[in-house]
């Protein structure tokens, strides 16, 4: 990691202090946009092709069964079950206080307005596998989709050689009521979610995180109006560490982060160099006991330490970077927590660790990143409804506001809407 100190500096560059690491999105669109392209056309003749040709498995039945669900999930110990388990009846109680209704507002007599949430009937969640195959993501995911009352939860995840998915995804879904799983992943499977295909149906919107072709993928598809949870990029974290932080403790988070993929960045912040020398001693010490180092090492090539002025300064970087994920490992955390204006999920204190957060203490770990926390925020149950508004008016309450109402119109040149008006206020003279 390169440590930059700033401490004089007033105000950051154009672009800001840190940049996530780029790529090439001309060239990628092209190929993501070419295989969506084929899926929408082929259907599963085209999701069987790229799942050979990028998973090595040619499935010709692509749906699960209950069966075979069923089988899948008993190989799981009962030690990772209960450890399941658990992490779900936190993310039920956390998305659960989310349930609130609206009460009616009474704007004037006679007019009353609401909002209902709704819903959305059919939502596709992509759950990626491979080397590090995300059974806590479709927790996340499923348990707000179930409590919303979603008819239709559709999973994807890719298929190692045998056509099978990971255990442990196949009982958390069966745990959490999915109610149809595709051995497809990649963009094919994004595609095939958008648009329908003879086995895959179509969704009315998209969750889950996946490498940057996935992430283009639903990009894409967005812009004919699938929606999506939000826009992604690589894992990231940011810690504010000060002198009364464990420097094995804030290591061991940095490191956390970076061993996501090689493209992933972390960011360490502190005002003093005493703070961050032992630090990015002990993410060398650690990474190299790591199974996946050689992923974290690259990762560390794309992050930095900052050496701030003041935790003033250290704010105004945190807040311009907008990280997926802060800790805030300090002496007084929530006075500086008044202050963050841009995150996604923030970890107080010392005993915060960002991992709780990705599994078990029940907020969502599905977060906006790449700098996306300044407009969006994770993934709640609000993100699976959509809220309706209704609104009731008496004869009384449209003699109260037809006469505003018409004025405006006539002043927008919209005759039609004022006459609306004009015609039930007249017939009621």
């Amino acid at each position: 990691m390169e440590i930059i100190d700033i401490q004089a500096a007033v105000t950051p560059p154009a672009g800001g202090w840190l940049r996530r690491p780029v790529i090439d999105n001309r060239r990628l669109e092209e190929t993501v946009s070419a295989i969506i392209a084929e899926v929408r056309k082929g259907g599963d003749a085209a999701v069987r092709k790229y799942t050979l040709q990028f998973d090595g498995s040619a499935p010709e039945v692509l749906e699960f069964g209950r069966e075979e669900i069923a089988a899948g999930a008993g190989l799981v110990d009962e030690e990772l079950k209960a450890a399941i388990r658990m992490a779900a009846e936190h993310i039920y109680a956390f998305h659960r206080s989310q349930q609130r209704r609206e009460e009616a507002v009474e704007t004037m007599p006679g007019v009353r307005c609401w909002r209902k949430p709704v819903a959305i009937e059919k939502v596709g969640l992509y759950i990626p596998g491979g080397t590090a195959p995300l059974f806590s993501t479709l927790l996340m995911l499923a348990i707000p989709a179930r409590l919303a009352g979603c008819r239709e939860i559709v999973l994807c995840s890719p298929p190692d050689v045998q056509g099978r998915l990971h255990p442990a995804i196949l009982y958390a879904a069966e745990l959490v009521g999915v109610t149809r799983i595709f051995r497809v992943g990649g963009v094919q499977a994004i595609a095939a979610m958008a648009y329908g295909t003879e086995t895959i149906p179509a969704v009315y919107k998209l969750f889950g995180p996946g490498n940057q072709y996935v992430t283009c993928a639903k990009m894409l598809v967005q812009r004919e109006g699938i929606a999506i949870d939000m826009p992604a990029g690589p894992s990231e974290v940011a810690v504010y560490a000060d002198e009364t932080a464990d420097p094995a403790f804030v290591a061991a988070d940095l490191l956390s982060q970076a061993e996501h993929g090689v493209d992933s960045q972390v960011v360490l912040v502190s005002t003093s160099a005493a703070v961050v020398a032992p630090v990015l001693a002990e993410v060398e010490r650690q990474v190299a006991t790591l199974p996946r180092a050689v992923i974290a090492r690259k990762a560390l090539e794309n992050s930095r330490a900052f050496i701030v002025r003041d935790e003033r300064q250290a704010m105004d970087l945190l807040n311009d970077y907008a990280p997926e994920h802060l800790i805030l490992a300090c002496r007084e955390p929530m006075s500086m927590a008044d202050n963050v204006i841009n995150a996604g999920s923030v970890f107080l204190g010392h005993y915060s660790p960002e991992s709780v957060g990705d599994y078990a203490s029940g907020t969502n770990h599905v977060l906006p990143t790449n700098g996306h926390a300044r407009a969006y925020s994770g993934v709640s149950l609000d993100s699976f409804v959509k809220k309706i508004t209704f609104q009731e008016l008496t004869r009384e309450g449209l003699h109260g506001i037809g006469d505003t109402v018409r004025l405006m119109a006539a002043a927008e040149g919209l005759e039609a809407h004022a006459r609306a008006v004009g015609v039930r206020m007249d017939a009621n003279k």
